[in-house]
């Protein structure tokens, strides 16, 4: 049996593997989806994982693309530095693994292989933040976003949902710069149905407020959308932005929020060190902004260890938890 023959067996849609997974994570299809399409439109795309071609997605993508696909082991250094290394063909390589290895063990071939060296590579890392909560402190990736908006030359990606990381996919076929892709881990709801328009460095306004405009990025804007239809039915003037682009930060949407709200805050599932938070906080300190911006996510600790679910609820990185914050800080 070849490799090609292995790979489409558990992603036959009548094998219990791939009604499991698309029943756990149903959000695992976009990017192998997305990378297809640009395949099927001529682009020199390769992907790669470490192997978590079930954990990704990327399975779907083998199947369909086997000369296209490199299994490389459990060895994620070596595939950055491999990315880099096929980069230089003209190839354009799309490497994934869990954000929790990609983001601090690759950081040194991230920043010496890839970025110093501006190739295109696409660092995917999935299951970011505290997806992962049960495996433990070494697999949760609450300090990626830092490390990687402060490597330069790297553009750092955070989309809500698939939709959003499809379109985001779709936009890097035409980006000259090696991009980090920060997704979560395929069972988040879907905050855009369709493929949104997506600029890098543009964020999208969903809402706008008096009262507070919270700044999310990645899996947190669907909760603080949910949260903010709650609160402005309570008769709150509450804004929204989905902030999906980390680095280069859109400015301007910062400053127009923070002139137009009394606060500004900033959500994000990361240390609130370092990530959307920081970032937020040195556009508004540069400009000398008299809004208050305030900063919720995980406060400068190692998250505990439990299911996803039970995470988010504990440090109120859900709707409810959202709305509460909001309600705290407003009273």
């Amino acid at each position: 049996m070849t490799a090609a023959e292995t790979l489409a067996g558990p992603v036959n849609p009548g094998s219990w593997q791939y009604r499991q997974l698309n029943a756990r994570a149903p959000g695992l299809s976009y990017l192998s989806d997305a990378l297809s399409a640009l395949v099927e439109d001529g682009h020199p795309v390769m992907a790669g994982t470490a192997d978590l071609q079930y954990s990704n997605g990327l399975a779907r993508f083998a199947a369909r693309y086997p000369d296209r696909f490199i299994q490389f082991g459990i060895s994620e250094q070596n595939m950055v530095s491999a990315a880099a290394g096929i980069a230089t063909t003209g190839m354009m390589p799309f490497v994934a693994t869990f954000a929790s290895f990609l983001g601090l063990l690759c950081c040194e071939q991230i920043r010496m292989d890839v970025a110093y060296s501006a190739l295109p590579v696409r660092l995917i890392g999935h299951h970011a933040g505290i997806a992962l909560g049960f495996y433990g402190t070494s697999h949760h990736a609450t300090e990626d976003l830092a490390i990687m908006r402060s490597i330069a030359g790297l553009t750092v990606v955070n989309p809500a949902d698939g939709p959003q990381l499809a379109a985001a996919i779709k936009a890097s076929a035409d980006h000259p710069e090696p991009i980090y892709f920060r997704i979560g881990r395929g069972q988040e709801p879907n905050v855009y149905d369709d493929l949104p328009d997506f600029r890098f460095g543009k964020a999208i306004e969903h809402e706008t407020g008096t009262d507070l405009t919270i700044i999310a990025c990645g899996t947190m804007v669907h909760p603080s959308r949910e949260a903010v239809r709650a609160l402005r039915a309570s008769g709150l003037s509450v804004g929204l932005i989905d902030m999906h682009t980390i680095k280069p930060l859109d400015r301007e949407a910062v400053l127009a929020a923070a002139e137009r709200s009394r606060i500004i805050l900033t959500v994000e599932e990361h240390n609130i060190l370092g990530g959307l938070g920081g970032a937020v906080a040195e556009v508004m300190a540069e400009a000398g902004t008299k809004a208050v911006l305030i900063r919720h996510g995980i406060r400068d600790e190692y998250s505990l260890i439990a299911p996803p679910t039970h995470l988010y609820r504990h440090y109120q990185l859900d709707a409810a938890g959202i709305e509460t914050v909001v309600h705290d800080i407003l009273s």
